[in-house]
């Protein structure tokens, strides 16, 4: 019987690898494993999925070197199942550790793709609206908890619009310690205010203390972030309404 219930999951699994690597650009490796047996399918259970991949990569240029992602158990639509694709009948929690590298990182930044997504933001600053639309970004990864960003915004004030250009280091928060930033320099245009300055660390403390984030069907939560000499390894929560189809 045991032999019988992994040929299920063997098959079930084998196909859900092939229908996700179709939805791949480009993948190194990756592995599925749905933990179930035929009783649970036609009932609609699945005692978990993991997923094991490297080299992944999705619309052309955002790459991950590394993701293990681990599902509780799940409730599924029983006849899509038995078709090789998981469709989820109510959220599911997972655990992923995901690695990322400085290189990859980078590429993502600059594709297409994220920059479809990136979106002006103004800051209040002593009441009066600057926005700030970002023109490049780049990280690098020196290792030591430390990262370090470079980049170029348009800042637009009372009217006027010029380039302003930046690098930054920081140390990511621990246990112990909160995020801690260690240098900010100008390096375009003459610098900004101290008071831009201050709004601009009010809105990074806070993009870096939510809760969560979302996209699509998925809301995710960070549990840990070490940063190590060129990549960055994430521990993340994450409770999936769907997964996604690519």
């Amino acid at each position: 019987m045991p032999d019988e219930h992994r040929l299920e999951e063997k098959l079930l699994s084998q196909e859900a690898e092939r229908r996700i690597s179709e939805k791949l650009d480009e993948a190194e490796k990756i592995e599925i494993d749905v933990q179930t047996d035929l009783l649970k399918i036609v009932q609609g259970q699945v005692d978990g999925v993991s997923v094991a991949g490297q080299g992944l990569v999705i619309e052309k240029d955002v790459r991950v070197q590394e993701i293990k992602l681990q599902t509780e158990s799940i409730t599924i639509n029983p006849l899509s199942a038995l078709f090789g694709q998981i469709e989820l009948n109510e959220p599911v929690n997972a655990t992923a550790h995901i690695i990322l590298t400085e290189v990859d990182m980078n590429r993502t930044l600059a594709s297409d793709f994220v920059r479809s997504k990136m979106q002006d933001f103004d800051l209040d600053v002593d009441g009066r609206i600057v926005s700030f639309e970002a023109q490049k970004i780049e990280i690098f990864l020196p290792g030591d908890g430390k990262i370090e960003c470079k980049g170029r915004v348009l800042l637009k004030e009372k009217g006027n619009t010029r380039v302003f250009g930046y690098t930054a280091i920081a140390r990511l928060r621990t246990h112990s310690e909160p995020v801690m930033l260690e240098s900010f320099n100008c390096t375009e245009e003459g610098g900004i205010s101290i008071e831009i300055v201050a709004a601009l660390m009010q809105k990074a403390k806070e993009l870096m203390n939510m809760p969560y984030f979302k996209w699509e069907d998925m809301v995710f939560h960070i549990k840990d972030i070490k940063v190590e000499t060129g990549s960055l390894v994430l521990l993340v929560e994450t409770q999936m309404r769907q997964i996604p189809s690519s």
